[in-house]
């Protein structure tokens, strides 16, 4: 009986344990996700912003539905990535978005460019949507040549600031170009920044004075072929110094944030590094004046698309890597120190091209990544979100074979009763076979000592 006993909570307590670690595990695991949105043709994502609900919204681009050859897209999803809504605004051309704010009032801001609307060949294009991403009202903005945004803004004022590019205004071919509106899109002013040669801005913020800070890259000024270039202006545009940076090869900026110190831009280099284009991360103080710069990457192309100042005060850098991953170009995070020594850094993607293009540090102290997969979803390209946890694990798409480690925990359960009920079965036969047979055995005679 004891034996009984034993063997029983033996297997019980074997069942327990592996039960709690394959759910532990999973839990582990899964801690990140990632979702695919798209049909069957090209679906981008540019752009990501958590929402208020806690939830995202992307923007990008689609050719898989919409009226055009590509249409602006809005996705919005709930917390998992869900997919709760989306839209999609455009006409017979191409219209491309490449950044979403979410509004005072929680709908969507959403810039770009049209060749569908407006007075030249492209013009910046803002579309305004409510919180179900209905369009409410839409502004073009440009003159006879092309004109676009790659970033926008909501100010204080409640009006916005879009920054990008103009080839119908300005001193060359394409100038830095900084719109502002009102809160119903109306331009208020214009202003652009540049010399004879191509400067394209890629993302603007509004600093703590009032006044603006545009990234992007230069030729007309700077060492090289292209240099990151840093612009701060006054509240109405003006122009207070603007600050080159790079050496004799490409260097371009992909994005600006304003630091407790200073300023922070990212994107690519091949004047310094590791490989042909490496992420280069550069740090400036008030005035923009270089504090210091740090290149990651490896043999191949790394280019940095999008960066955050974390909550403790580090980097996080998003972007892509030909140097590391699964695939020909994978999504890359990189995380740093204040001072920019690399933490930590995660690949994600598959055996295809995955490019990142935007970058969030979440309410939960994880990241979420968007852009675009070629290793997953159901188009030639769908719009890719990954979420991680703080150390940057996440999960790819699962295949349809692939089996959650709660399955596994249950089936587990499972054969831990049966053998429990088999044992139970085979010794209650045995014990009735035994009392059962009628056969009488004599005690045992006594020993008997010798004399």
């Amino acid at each position: 009986m004891k034996s009984r006993i034993r063997l029983v909570l033996g297997v019980v307590l074997l069942a327990i344990f592996i039960t709690a670690l394959c759910t532990s595990f999973g839990a582990a695991a899964t801690t990140g996700w990632s979702q695919t949105y798209g049909g069957s043709g090209d679906d981008e994502a540019y752009s990501l912003v958590q929402t208020r609900d806690g939830g995202y919204a992307l923007a990008g681009f689609t050719n898989s539905s919409g009226a055009g050859s590509y249409d602006f897209w809005l996705i919005k999803t709930n917390s998992s990535g869900g997919m709760q809504w989306n839209q999609t605004y455009g006409g017979a051309g191409d219209d491309e978005s490449y950044s979403v704010v979410q509004s005072n009032d929680t709908g969507y801001a959403v810039a770009g460019f049209t060749d569908s609307y407006g007075a030249g060949e492209t013009d910046a294009w803002l579309v305004r949507t409510d919180s179900s991403g209905n369009m409410q009202w839409s502004q073009t903005y440009g003159g006879v040549a092309q004109d676009g945004a790659y970033s926008v803004i909501q100010t204080s004022d409640g009006g916005y600031a879009l920054a990008g590019f103009t080839d119908s205004f300005g001193a060359g071919s394409f100038d830095f170009w900084l719109v502002k509106t009102d809160s119903h899109g109306n331009m208020v002013w214009n202003q652009t920044y540049g010399g004879t040669g191509d400067d394209e801005a890629s993302c603007v913020v509004q600093t703590s004075d009032g006044g603006y800070a545009l990234g992007g890259y230069t030729n007309s000024f700077g060492a090289g072929s292209y240099d990151f270039w840093l612009v701060k202006t006054n509240s109405s545009g003006g122009m207070t110094w603007n600050h080159a940076y790079g050496g004799s090869g490409d260097d371009e900026a992909e994005c600006v944030i304003q630091t407790s110190t200073g300023y922070a831009l990212a994107g690519y280099t091949n004047s310094t590094g590791a490989g042909n284009d490496d992420f280069w991360l550069v740090t400036t103080d008030s005035s923009g004046t270089l504090q210091w710069s740090q290149t990651y990457g490896g043999a191949y192309d790394e280019i940095a698309n999008a960066l955050v100042q974390t909550s403790d005060g580090g980097y996080a850098l998003g972007g892509l890597t030909g140097s590391n991953g699964a695939g020909d170009v994978d999504y890359w995070l990189v995380k740093t120190t204040s001072t920019g020594t690399t933490q930590w850094s995660q690949t994600y993607g598959g055996s295809d091209d995955d490019e990142a293009y935007s970058l969030v540090q979440t309410s939960d102290g994880g990241y979420a990544l968007a852009g675009f997969t070629a290793s997953y979803g159901a188009g030639s390209y769908d719009a890719f979100l990954v979420k991680t946890d703080s150390s940057g694990n996440s999960m790819m798409p699962q295949s349809s074979f692939s089996i959650p480690y709660s399955t596994i925990a249950i089936v587990v359960v499972i054969i831990a009763v049966i053998i429990i009920a088999v044992v139970f079965i085979a010794r209650s036969r045995r014990s009735r076979s035994d009392t059962g047979s009628g056969q009488q055995y004599p005690p045992p005679s006594p020993e008997v000592k010798p004399p």
